[in-house]
């Protein structure tokens, strides 16, 4: 942890694959992943000489949305800029990005009751990959080139040092995510490599109003790795400054299986770039009335959806639903058919949530009720509940299949409660002389007697009985 002495200074670079079927600047489709290597690719995004680009206009409209969506100003020009450097996964040797008229800025976005301001969201290509192979023992290292990627869209959403963090930097990123996905901008999987968290981390003495030498890390593919990587760099930092060393810029690796950061190159400033207007692509004017009706088209964002279901849920229930989009219409149409709404979030976070797979809201409506109303157990419900969501069939057809209609009447269950106090003489005989903790074993060998008995008639019977 760091020293209070030390105030901890965050920025960070997202990069973001909106979703869209093909790259761009070329007609190529968007990879799946694990494609085989180099299979996606034509003359335009491997640079060959004498081909020109053409901008995707989905790829466009999903910066535009995010960035309204991140109550950014849409300025009227913008234009795409060359981005110069060598590396082995950059065909063209230089990168088509945006540098200094950018499609959005101003922008903030509110995690945890702050706000971190938002000072671009722009659009560019992604390069390709890298893969390394060798044999560690004998250092007999080979690396390859993989194009797949290269060309592919990507929203770049860069926030202004707010963060001071390891815990608001993960927040930050976890927030943004849900703001891309309930827009569809992109589905923003980190482990599919669809969002790429680059933190940049300085520290600077308690009270002090400069900002300190950054490192930027890179590699970061979790949030737990982002939070993690974080909580490292700090403390390498502050051990460093604190004897008397200097914090270098430059750009640094996150290891997971190490759990450090390693120097990977300096950090280059933009003037190293050598940005100039890319020549074969024309400058942008944004129509006013296509920004207006890309914001009208916005879905409720996930701040305020999650107010709003706080007015009926317990607060973590409203965020853990308010945070994903398909979770929260589910709720909503489930108690517009007359679910209760706080055991109907209990049953999507609980039971749908962990498994991916949405039932109809009808199915969870029937289910919810089934339930409630003390027909079925829970426990009955949770194995209705994923035979409906695997075959299709309702839950009242599957409990009538079954036989799993809970038995509630107490004339039925009195013969079975009464067989229950015969065969545990000990356990009736403590209950009787104060030790309540008995009743647990009658219930549970009722239970066994009769799995289909509601537990709640059937405890308060076994009472009545042994009064």
């Amino acid at each position: 942890m760091p020293s209070s002495d030390w105030e901890i200074v965050i920025g960070m670079e997202v990069h973001v694959q909106p979703k869209t079927r093909s790259k761009m600047f070329c007609g190529c489709a968007v990879a799946p992943l694990n494609a085989p290597p180099n299979t996606y690719t034509c003359p335009v995004c491997l640079g060959l000489p004498g081909v020109l680009p053409t901008i995707n206009e989905a790829a466009v409209e999903a910066v535009l949305k995010s960035a309204l969506a991140l109550n950014c100003e849409i300025p009227r020009h913008t234009k795409f800029d060359r981005k110069n450097y060598m590396y082995p996964d950059l065909p063209k040797g230089y990168q088509i990005s945006q540098y200094d008229l950018p499609m959005s800025v101003n922008g903030f976005i509110e995690v945890g009751g702050r706000r971190v301001r938002i000072r671009r969201v722009h659009l560019e290509e992604d390069t390709g990959r890298l893969v390394h192979a060798g044999d560690k023992l004998h250092r007999a290292w080979e690396s390859y080139v993989d194009l797949n990627r290269a060309g592919v869209p990507l929203m770049e959403i860069v926030s202004e040092p707010d963060i001071g963090s390891a815990d608001e930097a993960r927040e930050y990123a976890m927030e943004l995510r849900s703001v891309l996905r309930t827009i569809g901008a992109s589905e923003a999987d980190m482990e599919k490599g669809q969002l790429r968290a680059e933190p940049n981390i300085s520290i600077r003495r308690a009270g002090e109003q400069d900002l300190g030498v950054k490192t930027e890390l890179k590699n970061i593919n979790s949030f737990r790795a982002l939070h993690r990587a974080i909580s490292y760099e700090v403390d390498r930092q502050i051990q460093v400054r604190e004897s008397g060393g200097e914090i270098v810029q430059e750009t640094r690796g996150w290891s997971e299986d190490e759990n450090r950061t390693f120097s990977q190159r300096s950090k280059e400033f933009a003037e190293d770039y050598r940005y100039f207007p890319e020549p074969d692509l024309p400058p942008l004017e944004i129509d006013r009335v296509w920004i207006e009706n890309v914001r009208r088209g916005l879905p409720e964002l996930p701040a305020i959806r999650r107010a709003r279901l706080a007015q009926s849920l317990p607060a973590a229930l409203a965020a853990a639903i308010g945070g994903d989009r398909d979770l929260a219409d589910l709720f909503d149409a489930t108690v517009t058919r007359g679910a209760a709404a706080v055991a109907t979030a209990n049953w999507i976070v609980n039971e749908v949530a962990p498994t991916g797979k949405l039932p109809s809201s009808e199915n969870l409506a029937e289910l919810v009720g089934l339930v409630e109303s003390g027909k079925i157990t829970r426990d009955q419900g949770r194995e209705a509940l994923m035979e409906s969501v695997e075959t299709g069939r309702t839950p009242a057809e599957i409990v009538a299949e079954h036989g799993y209609a809970q038995v509630s009447d107490e004339s039925e269950l009195r013969l079975v409660a009464q067989a229950v106090i015969d065969a545990n003489p000990k356990a009736v005989e403590d209950y009787r002389a104060g030790k309540k903790q008995a009743l647990a074993v009658l219930i549970k060998d009722l239970r066994a007697r009769a799995p289909q008995a509601n537990p709640k008639v059937a405890s308060e019977l076994l009472r009545k009985m042994l009064a």
